[in-house]
């Protein structure tokens, strides 16, 4: 297996970023499986876990943690954890506490990357998804600038080594940019062979701001499209001329670009395989083959807050 320390990004504040995370989002997921993924992961290789509050499941990323490092598997500064500042908490004097709760959860001093994870702000205090008697979803007007000066704030106390942004749009990211003392280093944002968000990925790079891919193998949400990410013709027909596997092409193509991925699996057998994505390398042809697939369909939408005012997905990048 290839060294996996050398499969980093750099961060625009000069930290390293190992290129392959898992991504612990798992909606059905008891805490054991937790446990067992992330314990999995870091044993294949892993040394970066990405988590966020509204997974609910940090105390067992953080238990998981606790064991490797109690068993010698793995030091803390070998790891490198990203959590996420959920919408209800985007008022800036509720920041800090949001992101000392994540730190007290995954039993940890502080935070390799802590992202915004949704321009959006929703309604403060209580429920994650809090809901008028309609159903609809109530909203904030905190605007995500009062909330990135919290953030850098996080940083100059060391609760957090950098911040970032997730599923934002350029003219957002921009907007930050122009109005910031700590640049964002990450954007992490829906990126697969269905949706490769070309331009976006070029604007962040030209930006200097790392992007990570969320849902690197698709969406199993989707129903918006016949073929399932990983049942593509063309993908399974490149996998087997390279003796991989399709997610392992799916996650190679995107690495070549120098985009980082989060894998998310409790599948024993596919964790590892996740990792094994050093070993071989695409062609020009095999890439353009797989740009061709683009179809620019997200699996995640976020569509309960279409008429937000920072709704990020109306322009078109």
């Amino acid at each position: 297996m290839t060294d996996h320390n050398s499969a980093v990004l750099t961060l625009n504040n000069g930290r390293p970023m190992p290129i392959v995370g898992l991504g612990t989002y798992a909606p059905k997921n008891n805490e054991d499986e937790v446990i067992d993924a992330v314990k999995a992961a870091v044993r294949a290789g892993y040394r970066h876990i990405d988590c966020a509050a509204i997974y609910r499941n940090e105390r067992a990323v953080g238990h998981a943690i606790k064991q490797l490092i109690v068993e010698d598997v793995v030091k803390r500064e070998d790891l490198f954890i990203t959590s996420k500042l959920w919408n209800t908490c985007h008022r800036p004097d509720l920041v800090e506490d949001n992101l000392k709760k994540s730190l007290e959860d995954l039993g940890l001093q502080y935070l390799d990357l802590y992202l915004m994870h949704w321009p959006m702000a929703y309604k403060e205090g209580g429920e994650f998804l809090p809901r008028d008697e309609n159903g609809k979803v109530l909203f904030s007007d905190v605007d995500y600038l009062d909330t990135w000066k919290a953030l850098e704030d996080c940083v100059d106390q060391g609760l957090t080594l950098s911040i970032g942004c997730s599923n934002f749009n350029s003219k957002q990211l921009q907007r930050i940019l122009d109005n910031s003392r700590i640049k964002p280093s990450n954007n992490q944002v829906e990126i697969n062979i269905q949706n490769n968000n070309k331009k976006l990925v070029e604007y962040c790079k030209a930006n200097d701001i790392a992007v990570t891919a969320f849902a690197p193998l698709g969406s199993p949400g989707n129903t918006s499209n016949s073929t399932p990410l990983l049942e593509d013709p063309v993908l399974k027909d490149i996998a087997s001329k390279k003796n991989k596997t399709p997610a392992q092409v799916a996650l190679r193509f995107l690495i070549q670009q120098g985009i980082g991925v989060l894998p998310k699996s409790v599948n024993a057998k596919r964790i590892p395989e996740n990792f094994e994505i050093f070993d071989f390398s695409l062609s020009d042809s095999d890439k353009q083959q797989l740009f061709s697939l683009n179809k620019g369909i997200r699996g995640y939408s976020e569509e309960i807050a279409l008429d937000h005012k920072y709704y990020p997905f109306h322009e078109e990048f």
